[in-house]
């Protein structure tokens, strides 16, 4: 059985609240075992037995060593089960499920928890509250864990009762925090964030104690895990606290993951400074070896190789002589997956050391029964000797991984594994293997869907290093030489999941549910795939009822990249006219001139473009053919894949707005002074509920979609987007407003699809710099949000030039059969021939995402 672990999960449930899901696995003193009238000696033994089971079993999962747990605890249930204390079998089985969710074995977790809880029902609560609460908070995980968000969130509510009933603070704040996790996992993010606020101003008022910090750490990482960019705060906070306290069990683990957050924020500076800290702190041989890690981990990622050096040795000796556990499994493996990142790993640490290394790894996971952490030590010891070209040996450990993978039902190691194993195929020459192997690899990741980056991150399964490789891989396989008409057709089936597994990753959770192929229904629609490769630019076209075509250039990658990094920067209105002409020409040569010359756009009076990598940051309108503008000659739409849009034609007649924007300066942005009349014009041409600076809030903006039955959402405030979820974010008069809870705002019509927003428009937003993906917030949003179509805009435009070209296109949207991508084109033409604002600074940057009909 596979079940979905959202990135939210692990960290949510495996990090985040670790504190409070430990909490489930109290100590002795914590559970008040009830007296048992015991007249006779072996009776008496038998008691000692289950309690002595339950401890074993609590002090085996904290160590780490889940098979041991699981034995101890079925024991535990079986005594309890014959002493006829039906409390504590409840507790038994509780455990049980806990440590099976961790081993994977999910049909197992299910019939323990599901037993653990029939047998509560059977009986009234009594003044055991807390073991209620920890039954209840495994029922709530494992919920979670299939997708059971509604579910989860009450079983939580019921647990956290009882944990208050009881008096325990800490049990209580993880079912709040877990509550607004689950939230999340719904789409309800404002629901989320206010109870994680109202939850950091309770902790705020909260006397200094362990309880306090532990709670702040646990809500800043649960805030990191969904985006909030209040995390470094509430952590801060907790270390604060901490110190003023004096807990200094707690230092280490709160400098560690102020490390991580300052790593995800590109902070390198200050994360190494957390790390060194989070080492001095260190209560324990482990905390030390978990900072050193992840400073050994720092240093290899931003190339200071000269000093991860000298901690590498150390480092392999640490972890070849600790005890054994899950935690020391997955840190060798962490370790060892650092260095199989380096194109010459022999530099830090020789080859053969991290081979021994890694076989001492998978000598304990077999002792310790733990055949996930084998499978990702038996992978990366397959990556060692791949590095030094070994294949016999690489191929022989990555099957064997895979072999175990496949045994777990674990698609994420499937994935990796099989991804691996196409690798080496490829260095045999042995395409047909490479391409069977790589096939196996996508349809895990497939099967993912939701979860690529839920994948754990103790083993540093990262989206551009691990699966958008292998979605490259095998497009260029298929296409390499002369591919026939079904390895054409299967290359852009690959391109287009690969567009949905990277929106997933980019939220974190499921972009779309489901996915609606719409190419036959614009018959003068012609869709084109540009996909980067190492070694060409390959062109895949798309044309309703008829064969793809397929065109190549052969240039390398970092020459496309080059040449795409030069006309973006040729953009700027003060660079010289001739050598941006000649790059947006070079550019069209590549991508239009091939297809052109044969006649393929002869009927086509859209180009829709699915565009990778850096193409997406180039306003393909703006492609010059030697004598006029691409738009000049065909409309243009962008799609982050035909798959997921809707096809349904704006109506014209009915158009009804609500328009919303900032005109005065707020929250450190500038003023927009054109806004207000570009707004108030917007208001004039079609029907419009008009939100103005102190009007346009978040709320009211809400309110005003769900109440009304308008179709355009038309935003003129500040915005940025960007590849970061973090960084992607709308402004209104109350704040940032971020791309969940934006998305969420747009589609909050009662879950009827019916009724989405047909047209959104962001007309002074832009992509954030130096972020050669940051079009994925844009496209993410276009998505997420419901709407069938957006505009947007991607670097700010002079807000006069914005004004001219918003009204002209919804002028022209009024016109009987024109599509939003043509009355966006007749836009822009104005601008072109007869404005000031004829440079394609001034108009290029406003594109078309979605639905274009």
């Amino acid at each position: 059985m596979r079940i979905k672990q959202h990135y939210w999960l692990y960290l949510g449930l495996c990090l985040v609240s670790l504190c409070f899901v430990l909490t489930v696995i109290p100590a002795v003193a914590v559970i008040s075992i009830p007296s048992v009238a015991i007249s006779q000696e072996n009776n008496a033994q038998v008691a000692s037995k289950s309690t002595n089971f339950l401890d074993e079993g609590r002090n085996f999962y904290t160590l780490g060593r889940y098979q041991e747990a699981l034995k101890a605890w079925e024991n535990a249930a079986k005594h309890y089960q014959f002493q006829g204390d039906r409390v504590h079998q409840a507790l038994s089985l509780s455990y049980l499920s806990l440590v099976q969710q961790e081993l994977n074995q999910w049909e197992a977790a299910k019939v323990s928890i599901e037993q653990s809880v029939k047998i509560l029902q059977t009986m009234k609560p009594s003044a055991d509250g807390i073991i209620w609460a920890q039954i209840l908070n495994t029922h709530a995980n494992l919920q979670l864990r299939m997708g059971q968000g509604e579910r989860a969130i009450a079983t939580w509510q019921q647990a956290q009762k009882y944990y208050e009933q009881a008096g325990d603070t800490t049990g209580s704040l993880g079912s709040q925090i877990n509550q607004a996790q689950a939230l999340q996992s719904l789409g309800y993010y404002r629901r989320s964030r206010q109870q994680l606020e109202e939850l950091t101003k309770k902790m705020a008022t909260m006397p200094d104690s362990e309880v306090k910090v532990s709670g702040l750490r646990s809500l800043g990482l649960a805030l990191h895990a969904i985006g909030d960019s209040q995390s470094r705060q509430v952590l801060e906070q907790s270390l604060a606290t901490a110190n003023k306290i004096a807990a200094k069990t707690q230092l280490s683990s709160i400098l560690t993951s102020l490390g991580k957050i300052a790593a995800d924020w590109q902070d390198p500076e200050a994360a190494f400074n957390y790390f060194e800290d989070a080492e001095a702190a260190a209560n324990n041989p482990q905390e030390a070896l978990q900072a050193r890690l992840e400073r050994f981990k720092l240093l290899v990622d931003y190339g200071k190789l000269e000093y991860a050096i000298p901690l590498a040795p150390q480092l392999k000796q640490q972890l070849s002589q600790i005890a054994p556990s899950r935690s020391s499994l997955f840190a060798a493996i962490n370790f060892a997956a650092t260095l199989n990142k380096l194109a010459q790993p022999d530099q830090v640490l020789p080859s053969r050391d991290l081979a021994e290394l890694m076989a001492v790894t998978v000598k304990s996971a077999q002792q310790l029964q733990d055949t996930v952490a084998e499978a990702h030590a038996l992978y990366q010891w397959g990556q060692v000797y791949s590095r030094t070209s070994q294949w016999s040996e690489a191929k022989k450990l990555v099957e064997q991984s895979l072999n175990l993978a496949r045994k777990l039902q674990a698609d994420d190691i499937i994935a990796q594994s099989a991804s691996g194993l196409g690798r080496i195929y490829q260095q045999q020459n042995s395409q047909q293997e490479a391409v069977a192997a790589y096939t196996e690899a996508v349809k895990s990741l497939k099967a993912l869907h939701s979860d690529l980056a839920a994948i754990n991150p103790d083993v540093q399964f990262s989206f551009r290093e691990s699966v958008e490789p292998v979605y490259r891989q095998l497009v260029a396989l298929l296409l390499d030489e002369q591919p026939t008409q079904s390895e054409i057709v299967q290359a852009r089936e690959l391109i287009e999941s690969l567009q949905v597994a990277e929106l997933d990753n980019f939220f974190r959770e499921a972009c779309i549910d489901k996915v609606q192929q719409i190419d036959q229904v614009d018959p003068s629609a012609t869709v084109i795939y540009p996909i980067i490769l190492r070694d060409r630019l390959a062109t895949i076209i798309s044309q309703p009822g008829k064969p793809l075509r397929y065109y190549q250039i052969s240039k390398s990658q970092s020459e496309i990249e080059q040449t795409l990094d030069n006309l973006l920067a040729s953009l700027n209105p003060v660079s010289n006219s001739q050598t941006r002409q000649n790059l947006t020409q070079q550019v069209y040569d590549w991508l239009i001139r091939p297809p052109e010359a044969d006649g393929v756009f002869q009927d086509a009076k859209t180009l829709v473009f699915v565009l990778d990598g850096k193409l997406r940051n180039i306003p393909i309108a703006a492609l010059w053919d030697g004598q006029q503008y691409l738009i000049e000659k065909y409309a243009v739409a962008l799609s982050p894949g035909l798959q997921l849009m809707s096809a349904n034609p704006l109506q014209q007649s009915k158009i009804q707005a609500i328009v919303g924007g900032i005109s005065e300066s707020r929250s450190g942005f500038a003023a927009l002074p054109a806004v207000k009349s570009e707004v108030k014009q917007i208001s004039q041409t079609i029907p419009a509920t008009l939100l103005l600076n102190q009007q346009f809030t978040s709320q009211a903006l809400g309110d005003r979609i769900q109440s009304s039955n308008a179709d355009v959402v038309h935003l003129a405030t500040h915005g940025q987007f960007s590849s970061r979820l973090e960084d992607t974010f709308l402004l209104t008069w109350d704040g940032r407003v971020s791309v969940k809870e934006l998305s969420e705002l747009l589609q909050n019509r009662g879950g009827n699809r019916s009724k989405a927003i047909e047209l959104l428009v962001l007309s002074a937003c832009n992509t954030a710099t130096e972020d050669d993906r940051a079009v994925l917030g844009l496209a993410g949003l276009a998505v997420k949000s419901g709407a069938r179509s957006t505009v947007a805009t991607l670097w700010p435009v002079k807000d006069r030039a914005a004004e001219i070209l918003m009204n002209r296109f919804y002028q022209q949207l009024r016109q009987p059969n024109t599509t939003k991508a043509e009355a966006l084109r007749q836009a822009q033409i104005r601008l072109i021939r007869q404005t000031d604002f004829r440079d394609p600074f001034f108009w290029s940057a406003f594109v078309l995402v979605g639905n274009w009909i």
